[in-house]
């Protein structure tokens, strides 16, 4: 530090506390050259009478640390250990109290799929019990049993940890019927919208899913359409500089680093066999690196849900995380490598998630294994007969399968399900076709039927 730079009580606080196992008056001085010893210890003693810091010991072995910030237990939610309560008390500090650091890039690098795991044995083992589905059988089949409920719950708690203020039961009604509601912005319903439709993929692609730079990019392309200025950054790797918000923690700034770290975020996510750690890894690493200009945290929460929906385990829907957890716990790994947090929030997340789901899956009985299979096929014949490029449900079933792959029976019995899905369309169901309420009433109109 050059002679006459005034050393703030906050910076001062920030260097104490990026040392918690305490720093002596000399390291200190050693770290801030040009400042008076008159000046650091003026400055230790405002610290220790505004009760930010104390001392231990006495002499050459005396050392500072800095108080831990106190957070009412009634604010507690997720349960934390010892360690992640550490963490988020310095992530509570003002941001000009913590340390500005930088992108590290070893975090990444000296990651060894399937002997390095940021879960341990334990909690992966209790998790894979939590998320365990029945039986052996085609990769996204049990994400399309409870789909109705998940584009759901995942679209809006999503949503709601980027600030969107629509209500579980909004979101249900602009997925389900296409009503937006009152008083909320276009935005906040295109968020929406654009999770139910990075979702579908998920589930559609089902037994394609791994991770790809493809499929990554297009997840994101999906969630950031009409989300962000420019068009051509929806699924495009960032070439400019990213800041975070209320952190000390500054991304990768050139674009050969955020394309290089990102092809090798793929390459070893790709290798990890275990889901939930391969689920965990990309919750951690996709918001650290910032691999887009914009979207990224929403990205890596629907990436996360990418092996557990190809493997049949229960999705994590985030429903039941406030704001205030997640943001503590991506700080915690942007500014201190630290996955404490996130660690913690993850488990009991997924033990929510788990519950919910076993309750969904239990209300909805055995479904019929024929309309979960050709559930895209379906929909995609439904539509075309309500917007007339089919006059009929055989017409349509060629439109749905159109280089005849399908058995003949399994063509006949498309058939007529078609004809018992239009049969029974009505105001409260056509959003689940892919239709708008203009298509839908159109078509009834046309049918003759009172809207």
């Amino acid at each position: 530090m050059a002679r006459g730079i005034v050393l703030s009580a906050e910076a001062l606080l920030a260097l104490i506390a990026a040392h918690p196992e305490g720093v002596g008056s000399d390291r200190l001085r050693a770290a801030l050259p040009g400042v008076s010893q008159a000046t650091l210890s003026r400055r230790l003693r405002e610290l220790r009478e505004a009760g930010r810091i104390q001392a231990e010991g006495q002499g050459p072995v005396r050392r500072f640390r800095a108080v831990p910030v106190v957070v009412p237990e009634a604010e507690e939610v997720v349960p934390l250990s010892p360690e992640a309560r550490a963490l988020r008390a310095y992530l509570r500090q003002p941001v000009a109290a913590r340390v500005p650091v930088g992108f590290r890039r070893e975090l990444l690098e000296g990651y060894r799929p399937n002997r390095d795991f940021l879960i341990p044995a334990p909690l992966r083992e209790k998790l894979a019990r939590l998320g365990h589905t029945e039986g052996t059988r085609p990769a996204g089949t049990y994400a399309r049993e409870i789909l109705d409920r998940l584009l759901v719950d995942l679209s809006w708690a999503s949503s709601r940890l980027e600030g969107n203020t629509y209500t579980l039961l909004d979101t249900r009604r602009l997925i389900e019927e296409g009503t937006r509601a009152e008083g909320r912005s276009a935005e906040e319903a295109l968020m929406i919208l654009s999770h139910k439709r990075a979702i579908e993929l998920l589930v559609d692609q089902a037994d394609k899913l791994g991770f790809s730079a493809m499929l990554v990019r297009n997840l994101h392309a999906c969630l950031a359409e009409g989300l962000v200025a420019d068009p051509a950054a929806a699924g495009a790797l960032r070439t400019g500089a990213v800041y975070i918000e209320r952190s000390a923690y500054l991304p990768p700034q050139l674009p050969q680093m955020v394309e290089e770290m990102f092809a090798l975020f793929l390459a070893r996510a790709s290798a990890i066999t275990d889901p939930f750690e391969q689920s965990f890894f990309a919750l951690v690493h996709m918001p650290y690196l910032q691999p887009f200009a914009d979207v990224n945290k929403r990205t890596a929460r629907l990436a996360a849900n990418i092996p557990l929906i190809r493997d049949n385990l229960c999705p994590l829907s985030f429903v039941d995380v406030t704001e205030r957890d997640y943001v503590d716990a991506v700080l915690g790994v942007y500014e201190r490598l630290d996955t404490s947090i996130l660690r913690d929030l993850y488990e009991w997340a997924y033990e929510r998630s788990s519950a919910r789901y076993r309750a969904v899956r239990d209300s909805l009985g055995r479904p019929d294994p024929f309309r979960v299979r050709y559930r895209q096929e379906l929909a995609r014949a439904v539509k075309a007969v309500v917007l007339g490029e089919a006059a009929d449900a055989q017409q349509a079933v060629t439109i749905a399968d159109p280089g005849g792959a399908l058995p003949p029976p399994d063509r006949e019995r498309l058939g007529a399900l078609i004809e018992t899905e239009l049969s029974a369309l009505h105001e409260g169901n056509f959003a689940r076709f892919g239709l708008t309420p203009g298509q839908f009433l159109a078509w009834r109109k046309q049918q003759g039927r009172a809207p």
